[in-house]
């Protein structure tokens, strides 16, 4: 079989490998930040690897040639990483304006108090996930938690170290 061929089948496999029907829920700047990024490993880090590899092919022995194999790991890391981006905004969902502010969605702000105290978390799609700034799922038993509730609810969200009742004060 030729390269090439090898490559298509390559990429096939990992296209369906990442292939999913879930929809999925992200935010218009997350969408754009993903489809630039999507075009990047397209038009620029293809022709980066493709020109590492005709160099590494110029050095002949391609068993025993090092800079070929790093190259053709490089090439199958970069079609995957583009089949995963394509299968991912393929079936996107763009969440264009915030939910009701009656009731928990995906886009939604809660403040809650616990007894760690009041925080504030942002439910949003799986790619957009950032802890470190409150920003949570809606996969997440936390995030599936707080889907649908209102103002004043009070959910238990299990984890590792036990249930944990929170209060819901608000929805932005």
């Amino acid at each position: 079989m030729s390269e090439l061929n090898t490559t298509m089948a390559q990429k096939k496999r990992k296209q369906q490998e990442y292939a999913s029907e879930e929809e999925e829920y992200i935010s218009k700047e997350g969408y754009e930040a993903l489809r630039q990024e999507l075009e990047e490993l397209k038009n620029e880090r293809r022709v980066e690897i493709a020109q590492k590899l005709k160099f590494a092919k110029s050095l002949g022995d391609l068993s025993e040639n090092a800079e070929y194999n790093q190259a053709k790991e490089e090439h199958t890391i970069n079609e995957a990483k583009i089949a995963q981006l394509e299968d991912f905004l393929s079936r996107a969902t763009i969440i264009k304006k915030p939910p009701p502010a009656d009731r928990v969605g995906v886009g939604s702000t809660v403040i809650v108090s616990s007894k760690m105290g009041l925080e504030r978390y942002t439910i949003v799609g799986t790619h957009e996930v950032d802890i470190a700034t409150g920003k949570v799922s809606n996969e997440s038993p936390f995030g599936k938690a707080f889907l649908g509730k209102i103002k004043k609810d009070t959910v238990v969200v299990r984890t590792p170290k036990g249930n944990i009742e929170y209060s819901i004060v608000d929805i932005c």
